[in-house]
C-alpha cells in the first residue's frame, strides 16, 4: 500500500472517530440544555417561581428558558474566535465544561422556599453560563465532523452531530421519565436534581473521548497558508453580515417550532386538558428517538439530490403541518396530542438533517467557526427563545390554538426565502479568488 493509501485510510479512521467525538460531545451539552427545557415547563414554575399564580410563574420560568438563548451569540462570539484562532478541537472542549458544571450545580441549587429570592437570581445565571456553552458547541462539532469527513458526504457528517441534539433531548426525556418513577411524590424535592447531578459523569467521558481528536484537516491548511484571522468574529461581521443575518432567518422554521413541540405543549396540554405530565415527557422521547433516525438519514438523503433542495423540502413541509399540528393538539384526545408531537419530528428532521452542511458552506474555512456559530444562534434567539412565550401570549390573548399555526407558517415563509438567498462557499480555486478579494480589501481599510 502506497503511503497516499496509507494516509487516506488514516484519514478515514479518524474521520469516523471525530464524527464519534462530535457526536458523543453533543449529547452531552444538549442533555444538558434539554434537562432545562423540560424542567422550565415541569418543575421550575412551582419551586423557583411559587408566589407567582401558575399562568405567571410558567411565563416567568419560560422567560428564564428564553435567557440561555441571550447568552448563546456570546458564546458563539467567544469560542467562535478561539475556534478559528487556535482550532476546533480546544474550543469544545471548554465549550463541555461549561455546560458540565454548571448542569451540576443547577442540580444542588436551593429553592425559593430556602432562600428567597437568591432561588430565581442563580438559576438566571446559571442558564447564562449554559447559554454560552452551547452557542459556542454547535458550530464546532458541525466543523469537526464535517471537515474530517468524506468531502462526498458533506450533509451527512454534518448530519452526526445534529442527531447529538436529538440524542440529548432522548436522553433527557428518559432521565426525566426514570426519576419521575423512582422518586414518586419525593419527584419535587429531590428526584428531578439526580439528572442535572449525573451530567459530570457525562462531563467525564465526552472529555475522554475528544481529547484525542487530532485538529481538522481545513484548519491546519488555514494555518499552513497563514490565513488564521486575528480578529475572526470582527472579520465575519464586517465581510459577511448579510450571511450571518441569513444563517439566522434560516433556523426560524427549524428551531421555534421545535420549543413548540416539546416545551410549549407540556404547559397546553397541562392547562387545557388537565393532562399528566409524564405523558408529555414519553411523548418527547418518543419523538427523540424518531430524530436520531431521521436526521442522519435526511443528512444521507441530501447528498443524494442536493442540500439546499432538501431544506426547502422540510421548510415547506413544516408549513403545511402548522394547522395539522393544532388541528391535533386541539381535540383534546391523548393519542392525537401523542401523534402530533411525534409525528413533528419528521418535518423538523428534514431541517436538521442538512442544515449543518448547508451553513458550514455559506463562509470560508478560516471564518467559519465564527460565522455558523453566530449565524445559528442569533437565529436561536429570535426563533427558540422566544418560542414558548408568544405562542402562550397568543394562545391567553387570541383565545384560540390556530394562532400557533400562523406563528410556525409564518417562520417558515421567512425560512423559504432566506434559503434560497445563501451564497455557497467551498473550497476551490472560486473560493481562494473570493477571499484573496476580501483580504485586499481588509488590508486596504487597514
Amino acid at each position: 500500500m502506497s503511503a497516499i493509501e496509507n494516509e487516506t485510510v488514516k484519514n478515514k479512521k479518524i474521520g469516523r472517530k471525530a464524527a464519534v467525538a462530535a457526536t458523543v460531545g453533543t449529547i452531552i451539552e444538549w442533555y444538558d440544555f434539554f434537562l432545562y427545557a423540560t424542567a422550565s415547563a415541569l418543575i421550575f414554575p412551582k419551586l423557583f417561581f411559587p408566589a407567582s399564580d401558575p399562568y405567571i410563574g410558567t411565563l416567568q420560568s419560560f422567560g428564564t428558558f428564553a435567557v440561555g438563548f441571550f447568552a448563546r451569540p456570546v458564546g458563539a462570539a467567544i469560542f467562535g474566535h478561539y475556534g478559528d484562532r487556535i482550532g476546533r478541537k480546544t474550543a469544545l472542549v471548554l465549550t463541555m465544561f461549561l455546560m458540565g458544571i454548571s448542569s451540576l450545580v443547577i442540580g444542588l441549587l436551593p429553592t425559593y422556599q430556602s432562600v428567597g429570592m437568591w432561588a430565581p437570581i442563580l438559576l438566571v445565571l446559571l442558564r447564562l453560563i449554559q447559554g454560552i456553552g452551547v452557542g459556542g458547541e454547535w458550530g464546532g462539532s458541525v466543523l469537526l465532523s464535517m471537515e474530517w469527513g468524506d468531502k462526498k458526504r458533506q450533509a451527512l457528517m454534518g448530519s452526526w452531530p445534529q442527531m447529538g441534539v436529538s440524542a440529548g433531548l432522548l436522553l433527557a426525556s428518559i432521565m426525566i421519565s426514570i426519576f419521575m418513577y423512582i422518586s414518586g411524590d419525593g419527584f419535587f424535592i429531590w428526584g428531578w436534581r439526580i439528572p442535572f447531578i449525573l451530567s459530570v459523569v457525562l462531563l467525564i467521558v465526552g472529555y475522554v473521548i475528544r481529547a484525542k481528536i487530532p485538529e481538522t484537516p481545513s484548519f491546519r491548511k488555514v494555518q499552513e497558508q497563514q490565513k488564521v484571522s486575528r480578529m475572526p468574529v470582527m472579520d465575519v461581521l464586517k465581510n459577511h453580515p448579510r450571511m450571518v443575518l441569513l444563517a439566522a432567518l434560516v433556523r426560524l422554521s427549524e428551531n421555534g417550532p421545535f420549543y413548540v413541540y416539546t416545551v410549549f405543549i407540556i404547559n397546553f396540554g397541562m392547562e387545557m386538558f388537565k393532562m399528566d405530565k409524564a405523558f408529555f415527557v414519553n411523548a418527547n422521547t418518543v419523538g427523540s428517538l424518531v430524530m436520531v433516525f431521521g436526521i442522519p438519514f435526511f443528512g444521507y438523503l441530501s447528498d443524494r439530490i442536493g442540500i439546499r433542495r432538501m431544506y426547502l423540502i422540510g421548510v415547506a413541509t413544516t408549513f403545511a403541518w402548522a394547522f395539522a399540528y393544532v388541528g391535533l393538539i386541539s381535540t383534546g384526545i391523548p393519542l392525537a396530542l401523542f401523534l402530533a408531537t411525534v409525528l413533528s419530528m419528521i418535518p423538523h428532521s428534514m431541517q436538521v438533517g442538512p442544515q449543518g452542511a448547508m451553513l458550514a458552506h455559506c463562509f470560508p474555512p478560516r471564518l467559519r467557526y465564527s460565522g455558523l456559530s453566530l449565524g445559528t444562534q442569533f437565529g436561536a434567539i429570535i426563533a427558540g427563545g422566544f418560542a414558548p412565550l408568544i405562542c402562550m401570549y397568543l394562545w391567553h390573548t387570541l383565545g384560540t390554538a390556530y394562532a400557533i399555526s400562523f406563528y410556525i407558517a409564518g417562520a417558515a415563509v421567512i425560512t423559504f426565502c432566506a434559503t434560497l438567498l445563501l451564497r455557497n462557499y467551498t473550497e476551490t480555486a472560486s473560493l481562494d479568488k473570493v477571499e484573496e478579494k476580501e483580504e485586499s480589501k481588509e488590508v486596504l481599510s487597514v
